[in-house]
């Protein structure tokens, strides 16, 4: 590496960086394009690409950032909505699922949830990230990485964990296997 890069440099052309902008993208893209695929192929997708997230997001860099201020937000409520309603139709009455909320110890009681709330949520947090790491200040890039980071350990990859779970049991609980989409989604 040319040794003019600062370390915050370094840090937001890494490997994990580089790794996360993947998944994050090809994520973002099928989910833009759901309304093109089947329940099953969204759920075989969604299986496949969750533990990715998940593995990508915990090895982002932590970053201290130069300036607080250079970090924006991206997607609208329109989009979000729109994102919602596409996963929620493709999914039908298959879209609610229950999970128990670890922070919440004093309450035993299931927490009724939304895959599509929960996917549309992840969609708008890698969506962010993606857009704003791409402006071409380094300010922002810092800031794009070490809120992806710190989304990924405070709400998103809560909603991957429970959301993997219930997808998990959507696609087995009738024995459906996932194969049918496989010639559809390229996840490595």
């Amino acid at each position: 590496m040319n040794s003019e890069y600062t370390d915050n440099d370094r840090a937001v052309k890494s490997r994990p960086v580089l790794e996360m902008l993947t998944v994050a993208n090809d994520f973002t893209l099928f989910i833009e394009k759901a309304e093109e695929y089947t329940r099953e192929q969204i759920l075989t997708y969604l299986q496949r690409v969750i533990p990715a997230i998940y593995l990508k997001a915990s090895l982002l860099p932590e970053i201290i950032v130069s300036d607080e201020e250079a970090i924006e937000h991206y997607v609208t409520e329109e989009q979000w909505e729109s994102v919602f309603n596409t996963i929620r139709e493709k999914l039908g009455q298959e879209d609610v699922f229950y999970f128990i909320d670890l922070h919440e110890r004093t309450q035993q009681d299931a927490i009724l949830a939304s895959i599509a709330e929960n996917i549309t949520d992840i969609y708008q947090d890698l969506k962010d990230f993606l857009l704003l790491i791409q402006k071409p200040q380094l300010a922002f890039q810092e800031n794009a990485v070490r809120e992806c980071r710190y989304l990924f350990q405070t709400r998103y990859g809560y909603k991957l964990v429970h959301c993997h779970t219930a997808i998990h049991y959507l696609l087995f609980k009738d024995g459906i296997s996932g194969s049918s989409a496989s010639e559809y989604i390229d996840i490595e």
